[in-house]
């Protein structure tokens, strides 16, 4: 059954097909994550069907040709990938990049589809050799690129590929309209990323690598994964696969079930690991860019950026894992390790995305904010509502509006909180029933292991920022599985830091 449109999804048919009647033959579609690009295309593909042009959707993941094929369900259609048979007299034709490059350029055992009609997904890669080599043997035909961010990995244009650009509505919009999740994005003081070579537009990844895989990374993943993840399903970005193993490695010794996948992993292995993360059955799965595009949890409810960079494009591909729509879902919690929020904002600001190859795109909205570069943008946590806002505007969530600016407040052990207008991160609000709860459990801890009571004070200390009230007597209580778990995490860290000193 076709599915039924949305208002913008129509305007953006209509604008494309307009745009074809005038002329237009290279066009990209810059469509958000969840935003429905592949409803678009199916229906751009009827229409061409009965305009009589067949189409060629090439796509570089095999979760996408899945997807592609299950929404073309009632339109005959054959698969160009491995084990699949072929169906060549079919007028569209669903192909993978590597599969028909390999097939029809390289070896040439096939003849490449007739058709008028190109579709490239995920077409920020259509500067790739590959992608050009089959793009190019369509001089005649309609080129419609689809992506979410429509630039290459130095964050310039694709200009030198397309010659017309429309624009579904950007996140913030499409939260607005209740078709994406907002964020609730809590991050420490940007890494100390001094010495870290750029190159091609993003930094080194063997140099990244060896300054985020250490001990002493701003803020505990683990520890802050406990303390603002509530346990939601959550997929961690590791610099490379040595970082996403250790990553796993420290949830698995705090009892929280992770699993690591990368491009190496069998794909029945990574196929079973994502889907044990769907079931409940293990909370996280960290990855080095497998999971960055391509792939859809809408149950997912957290992201873990340990992976800095200085692209648009990654950065909000990888944000885009988590906002669609589940049920009971009201946000996506970003835990943001990278201090990519400080350089590139949040993933509801508008982005003025360009085709000019000479240019890169811009966040205007995070470029005026004050504060000094690469970023420190006033971002506070609402008093009202608790999400997220530019501090000293109106809450985009409630419409609170602040008398004065909140006084900046300083966060010890680098403990990540929601970014604060002087690059410092806001402990959350903790009321004093609580402090007053794990007052007693880590009494209950201490009674259990024999410890004096100072370590209880210590450990208050550090998990709250100042010392138990004068004179308040801890009521013993049992602990939770939440707070032995914290208390694990802090002597790990401790006993780390003894080691390394």
């Amino acid at each position: 059954m076709t599915e039924v449109l949305r208002p913008y999804q129509i305007e953006v048919i209509a604008e494309f097909w307009r745009s074809v009647d005038a002329g237009q033959r290279r066009i990209i579609l810059v469509a958000p994550t969840a935003s429905g690009k592949t409803v678009i295309a199916r229906a751009i593909i009827e229409e061409a069907r009965r305009k009589d042009r067949g189409s060629l959707f090439l796509a570089h993941r095999r979760e996408i040709l899945a997807q592609t094929s299950n929404k073309l369900l009632g339109i005959p259609h054959g698969i160009i990938r491995p084990g699949i048979q072929p169906r060549p007299l079919e007028m569209v034709q669903v192909a993978s990049v590597q599969t028909l490059h390999r097939r029809a350029i390289k070896a040439g055992v096939m003849e490449l589809p007739e058709a008028g009609l190109v579709i490239v997904d995920e077409c920020h890669h259509v500067v790739a050799d590959s992608y050009r080599s089959i793009v190019e043997r369509y001089p005649d035909a309609i080129l419609l690129g689809l992506t979410a961010t429509p630039s290459r990995g130095d964050g310039r244009g694709l200009g030198s590929v397309f010659h017309k650009m429309i624009q579904c509505p950007q996140v913030g919009e499409l939260v607005t309209q209740k078709y994406l999740v907002p964020t609730r994005v809590y991050a420490p003081v940007d890494p100390d990323l001094g010495g870290v070579h750029v190159r091609h537009g993003d930094y080194v990844e063997s140099e990244l690598a060896e300054r985020m895989d250490r001990p002493q990374l701003v803020g505990d993943i683990v520890t802050n994964w406990i303390k603002f993840g509530e346990r939601r399903k959550t997929v961690c970005f590791a610099t490379n696969v040595r970082h996403s193993i250790h990553i796993r490695d420290e949830f698995a010794v705090t009892g929280v079930h992770a699993e690591h996948i990368d491009g190496t992993t069998p794909i029945a292995e990574r196929d079973a690991a994502l889907a044990r993360l769907a079931s409940g059955e293990i909370q996280v799965v960290t990855n080095c860019m497998v999971l960055t595009e391509g792939w859809d949890m809408p149950a997912l409810g957290c992201l873990i950026l340990a992976r800095p960079t200085q692209q648009m494009g990654l950065y909000r591909q990888m944000i885009g894992r988590g906002l669609r729509p589940a049920p009971g879902k009201v946000d996506c919690i970003v835990i943001d390790h990278s201090g990519a929020t400080y350089r590139l904002g949040f993933a509801e600001d508008f982005i003025k995305w360009t085709l000019d190859p000479d240019l890169r795109a811009e966040n205007p909205t995070h470029t005026a904010r004050d504060g000094d570069y690469p970023g420190g943008p006033k971002i506070v946590e609402c008093p009202e509502c608790g999400a997220a806002r530019v501090g000293g505007m109106a809450c985009l969530s409630c419409g609170y509006l602040p008398a004065r600016s909140p006084r900046a407040v300083e966060v010890l052990d680098g403990d990540l909180g929601l970014v604060d207008a002087s690059r410092r991160a806001q402990p959350e609000p903790v009321d004093l029933r609580i402090r007053d709860e794990w007052h007693g459990m880590l009494a209950g801890i201490a009674a259990e292991r024999g410890y004096k009571p100072g370590w209880v004070a210590h450990q208050y200390h550090t998990r709250f920022g100042e010392w138990p009230p004068p004179g308040a007597e801890a009521v013993l209580r049992e602990p939770t599985v939440e707070v032995r778990r914290w208390v694990t995490s802090r002597m790990i860290a401790f006993a780390r830091r003894r080691k390394s000193a």
